[in-house]
């Protein structure tokens, strides 16, 4: 199943990212892994940001994660972790939104001296909730998966078709071997009936 983990914004100063907001998903490890978890992800986070270059995006495999981060010219980053099944575009594309929407709420002036506590934006948990499944959050990737459908149902619909045509054929087949053996019977059954007229 695809899963989404945590959603982090970070300003990436000249010797270490400074963590702006961060919001995660951790349900699916068991309640006493989460703090460990939480820990490991916020470490890996800041150290990605730290050793992209701005204007960047990557996305790096960590054993059982894809870390997906976009530096912005203006050293804002967003950092979102994700399993291996998550589509890049879809987490890359929300990067972007929620860059966008945190630098068009938090003024710049505050990013370089914020922290997690005074920094005023609370939309990266309902992002967190609205991107679980990315089909629904994306158009394009539910269109695709549409056309996916659409194509299964229309092979289907295909083979049942040329099955249906195949009995069709053999319906056809036997009823000109039948009218053969008609023909056949009458002639036979002539013959017989001349033989034994009496007059």
């Amino acid at each position: 199943m695809v899963r989404l983990f945590t959603l982090s914004v970070f300003y990436k100063g000249a010797s270490e990212a400074r963590l702006l907001k961060t919001t995660s998903d951790l349900q699916s490890f068991s309640f006493f892994q989460r703090g460990t978890v939480n820990e490991f992800m916020t470490f890996a986070s800041k150290t990605i940001v730290e050793r992209t270059q701005p204007a960047l995006r990557q996305s790096v495999k960590q054993d059982a994660y894809m870390c997906h981060v976009y530096v912005r010219a203006d050293n804002l980053a967003g950092v979102l972790i994700a399993d291996h099944e998550y589509p890049h575009r879809v987490a890359h594309t929300l990067i972007t939104k929620i860059l966008d929407d945190f630098s068009a709420t938090v003024s710049a002036d505050q990013w370089q001296t914020g922290t997690e506590s005074s920094i005023a934006f609370d939309s990266l948990p309902a992002f967190l909730v609205k991107y679980q499944d990315p089909k629904e959050a994306d158009p394009l990737t539910k269109m695709q998966t549409d056309l996916d459908e659409t194509k299964i149902i229309l092979k289907s619909t295909i083979e049942s078709v040329l099955e249906r045509g195949e009995k069709l054929e053999d319906m056809v087949t036997k009823s000109e071997q039948l009218s053969m053996q008609s023909k056949a019977f009458y002639k036979t059954a002539k013959k017989t009936n001349s033989c034994c007229s009496f007059t």
